[in-house]
């Protein structure tokens, strides 16, 4: 970490032993990520505020390159597990992993790619055992089931009928999914 990390206590005492329990969630978020470059830690204790009385409250804010940010600030749900400062450490920290997860994952360019909609037309129906087939836009017939159909769509869907979908690759090749309905009809 380029700078040190900033442990803030709002409304209780600093002891060494919480003190010590928030640098050893940080270490392990470092040793496992090695990407921080700054953390802030805020833990608010327990106060007579409205929502949130008798629940402790930890914010962290952890600073990666590039600008980016791995951020957990909420208030806590009505969840008296959250009167206990280490059930709501660990929780908060739980959350800053997968927050810092996704951020690495961005950074290396992991993050799946969704497919844009496309058009296509519903050209065979077999109703009763639940799927069918449409022409994609490329003029490929592909598969799909009343699973992949928005809504309860596939029971009104007729050859002819226009669709949105979404091409993904099944153990049986490629098929349709996020099939959705588009009211127009086109030429058989």
């Amino acid at each position: 970490m380029q700078t040190t990390p900033e442990i803030d206590f709002q409304g209780m005492e600093a002891t060494p032993r919480a003190r010590s329990r928030i640098e050893r969630h940080i270490d392990q978020l470092e040793t496992r990520f090695g990407r921080v470059t700054a953390c802030r830690v805020v833990v608010k204790a327990p106060g007579g505020r409205h929502r949130t009385g008798g629940l402790y409250e930890v914010n962290i804010r952890l600073a990666l390159p590039d600008g980016r940010e791995a951020v957990v600030e909420r208030t806590p749900p009505e969840d008296e597990r959250f009167q206990d400062f280490d059930f709501a450490l660990d929780d908060a920290f739980k959350r800053a992993r997968r927050r810092l997860q996704d951020q690495v994952r961005r950074m290396e360019g992991h993050v799946k790619q969704h497919a844009e909609p496309v058009g296509g037309v519903v050209r065979r129906l077999m109703r009763e055992d639940g799927y069918g087939f449409l022409e994609g836009a490329n003029g490929r017939e592909l598969y799909f089931n009343r699973n992949s159909v928005e809504g309860n769509g596939f029971d009104r869907l007729e050859p002819g009928d226009r669709v949105a979908y979404r091409e993904e690759e099944a153990d049986d090749g490629p098929q349709a999914s996020a099939v959705r309905p588009l009211g127009e009809r086109a030429p058989l």
